[in-house]
């Protein structure tokens, strides 16, 4: 199977960003005090430290969405949100993207400047986001889950993850095309590790850049994950070289976006890939 076309541009509501890699590199920014990974966590300082080891794409969120999570208070995100924006603003134009499932939040956010939403429930959970996004022309994240973090890990088998996967986000991309939202705005996201087990993962880590046809481009998000544990048998704080290894093969088969904690080394991974294809090597198979 040929190699899917990725993605070198994103089309802003107000510009279009480009990328020198063979994919965008999205650094995670989680204002929150309950995240995953420790690291992760802060605010500030950490989007600028992204910024400076070559980030496309600061992606900010103040809602855990981790196993066994609780929602958080829309007030809450805004306030933890909003001043990063600010501060990031004060010094670059970098693309910024936000984690949330709440209008209100993205509402406030793109006031403070802030480019993308990231809707982990795509465009589900908040009936008026969609027509938000499609009025401010802000592309979105459609992410397939399923049920909520509280509860998502207790239904995590399928027959077919692909096609389920598939049939649900053709669907949302349906909903947001109906809403207003256009075509060049969508982003897909499998959802990795959002109520799936070992086997949906590897399944849709494989595949992931087939979703709708190839029509639409696809950002993973892997990053330090439980099915990178489940298959090199590390914890959380060992988990950068599976993570780096699986984003790298999820670039070379097609997805266009990687969101990642370790910017500094995913870049350099695909700076790697950028002067191997330069120099005229190509995948075998291809």
């Amino acid at each position: 199977m040929a190699l899917a076309e990725i993605c070198h541009t994103l089309n802003l509501r107000d510009r279009v960003i480009s990328t020198k890699y063979d994919a965008f590199i999205m650094g995670i920014v989680n204002a929150t005090k309950d995240s995953f990974w420790e690291k992760s966590r802060g605010g500030i300082e950490r989007a600028l430290q992204l910024i400076d080891e070559g980030a496309d794409i600061i992606d900010i969120g103040a809602e855990s969405t981790r196993p066994g999570a609780a929602y958080v208070k829309a007030e809450d995100e805004i306030k933890a949100i909003v001043p990063i924006i600010e501060a990031i603003r004060a010094k670059s134009d970098i693309a910024i993207s936000i984690d949330t499932r709440k209008k209100s939040v993205m509402e406030a956010a793109f006031n403070a400047g802030a480019d993308i939403l990231n809707d982990v429930s795509a465009l589900e959970d908040d009936e008026q986001m969609a027509l938000f996004a499609a009025e401010k022309k802000i592309p979105v994240i459609l992410m397939h889950k399923r049920g909520t973090p509280e509860n998502m890990q207790k239904n995590a088998s399928y027959s077919n993850a692909f096609n389920e996967v598939d049939e649900y986000l053709k669907s949302r991309v349906d909903f947001a095309l109906s809403s207003g939202i256009a075509k060049d705005k969508i982003i897909l996201d499998p959802g990795i590790g959002f109520g799936k087990d070992l086997s949906a993962n590897l399944d849709l880590i494989a595949h992931a850049s087939e979703l709708l046809g190839g029509e639409y481009p696809v950002l993973m998000a892997l990053s330090r994950k439980t099915c990178i544990g489940q298959v090199t048998s590390r914890e959380v704080q060992d988990r950068m070289t599976g993570t780096i290894t699986a984003d790298l093969l999820s670039v070379l088969s097609g997805c266009s976006l990687v969101r990642v904690h370790d910017v500094g080394e995913t870049v350099d991974s695909l700076k790697i890939l950028h002067a191997l294809k330069n120099s005229g090597w190509s995948v075998r198979g291809a």
